[in-house]
């Protein structure tokens, strides 16, 4: 496995880090890497990459705290999945909820358009499925991203992140098949303390990564015609 020093440098190093313990995945057949918007693409880009497997996006959408929207109170995916986090001593009201919600939902729905394009999903169907983000802290936003794709009938699914919670990373063990994260620092606190350099990931970043990515693999796929194609 590879030697674990933190901070990382940036997420694209992360994710070159993270490969290094996801490398028994090389050359699996049907193998995909899905990544969670936006700051999850740098680092799952590096891990498709080095795992020869294609990339494309999952989309979830953090529920914030009307008010104090750095609080998560839940998250929503893509297949009407929604999954909720309680927070002690916070109420929020059914009309103040329904507002948080469809504002997320009409963002979830803008960035499946923009990244993605005409493009459809890949299928996930029977596949060895590897979720990326550039990490874990309370773990509802990886949560309602697993559930959704659950239903989507893959054959394994695997959570892969830099860095996270511990007690988030063991609690998503009930959903995943595998939860694969190298770098679990206590106290936690926040992913961003994790990275020397944690800038937002842009939506233009997102897409040229994707972009890149489907054109080196389709590359890689035609001097290995054995490999999968998606």
């Amino acid at each position: 496995m590879t030697d674990i020093r933190l901070p990382y440098e940036n997420r694209r190093q992360a994710g070159r880090a993270l490969a290094g313990a996801l490398a028994h995945y090389r050359g699996r057949p049907n193998l995909l890497v899905l990544a969670l918007p936006r700051g999850g693409v740098p680092v799952g880009f590096e891990v498709a990459m080095a795992l020869e497997a294609p990339l494309d996006i999952f989309v979830v959408r953090k529920l914030g705290f009307p008010g104090h929207e750095e609080y998560a109170i839940g998250a929503i995916a893509s297949g009407g999945v929604r999954v909720m986090n309680p927070l002690p001593g916070m109420t929020v009201s059914p009309d103040a909820l329904a507002e948080v919600v469809a504002r997320e939902q009409a963002e979830l729905v803008r960035r499946e358009q923009l990244y993605r394009g005409q493009r459809p999903a890949i299928d996930v169907r029977g596949r060895t499925v590897i979720v990326v983000d550039d990490g874990l802290a309370t773990g509802a936003t990886m949560r309602a991203a697993l559930l959704a794709i659950r239903q989507q009938q893959p054959a394994r699914l695997v959570v892969a992140v830099p860095v996270g919670a511990a007690e988030s990373c063991r609690e998503l063990q009930d959903v995943a098949d595998e939860v694969v994260c190298p770098a679990a620092p206590e106290p936690f606190r926040a992913v961003g303390l994790w990275y020397r350099e944690f800038p937002q990931t842009g939506d233009d970043e997102v897409h040229t990564l994707l972009e890149d990515s489907r054109r080196l693999h389709a590359r890689s796929v035609h001097l290995h015609p054995h490999e999968d194609s998606p």
